[in-house]
């Protein structure tokens, strides 16, 4: 009796433990929920911390340019009142974010991206652990041009605007990812101001890692389950 009861509690804790890491949360998350305020024409522009998220304390989105000239705007997103949009777009010009991944592991983001008929087609997935290097994780993406039928509105989300990418192991619990969505390609209006390209519902999912008990605990009723086999 004593044998079963100390499996079956071990079980338990087991298949709790397992249940809390397999459910993926969201570490932080960006859904643009008001209008832009502020200087809208400049370089760069900061939308802040995330509105979402376990890690959204410290987080930020931002937008960098290389003209001055840029105009920063919140248009409608995919099925979203606003989005984050730009236009004065050149070759290396990027949006950014920057959090924590302390305490999650097997992340990935997913995000929603257009642009105008004009606007850059090609983006590249930069990512930097730890405030080292930028490293291109995907070289080259295409990015879809809102129009008509799948013109971006604030009621109805499309999920061809829609990417998800895994982040590597190395990003799991990081003190700081920063991830870069960087143009590669210019603008195809003959003017930067011609072509705009906007990003919304950014999110960077994670499961929690366990504590270093809840690891020991698996580990107990796995050999628990061992002898009760063996007997």
């Amino acid at each position: 009796m004593k044998k079963n009861t100390m499996t079956l509690m071990a079980a338990g804790v087991c298949a709790a433990v397992v249940a809390q890491v397999a459910n993926a949360a969201v570490v932080v998350g960006w859904s643009i929920p008001s209008a832009l305020t502020g200087t809208l024409t400049a370089a760069t522009y900061a939308v802040g911390e995330a509105n979402d998220g376990a890690n959204k304390v410290g987080s930020s989105l931002t937008g960098v340019h290389a003209a001055a000239t840029t105009v920063w705007s919140s248009p409608a997103g995919n099925g979203s009142t606003y989005s984050f949009s730009s236009n004065g777009w050149a070759i290396g010009d990027y949006y950014q974010v920057s959090f924590a991944a302390t305490g999650y592991q097997d992340l990935s983001v997913s995000w929603d991206q257009a642009r105008s008929s004009t606007g850059p087609a090609t983006f590249t997935f930069q990512v930097s652990i730890n405030n080292g290097s930028f490293t291109d994780v995907v070289a080259s993406y295409a990015v879809g041009i809102s129009a008509s039928p799948n013109t971006w509105n604030s009621t109805t989300y499309n999920s061809l605007f829609t990417t998800t990418q895994a982040l590597a192991a190395g990003a799991n619990g990081a003190a700081n990812v920063r991830i870069r969505f960087t143009a590669n390609a210019a603008p195809t209006g003959g003017s930067p101001t011609a072509g705009t390209g906007r990003v919304d519902n950014i999110v960077v999912s994670g499961t929690a890692i366990p504590a270093p008990g809840a690891v020991a605990l698996i580990g107990l009723a796995g050999m628990v389950a061992s002898r009760r086999r063996r007997n």
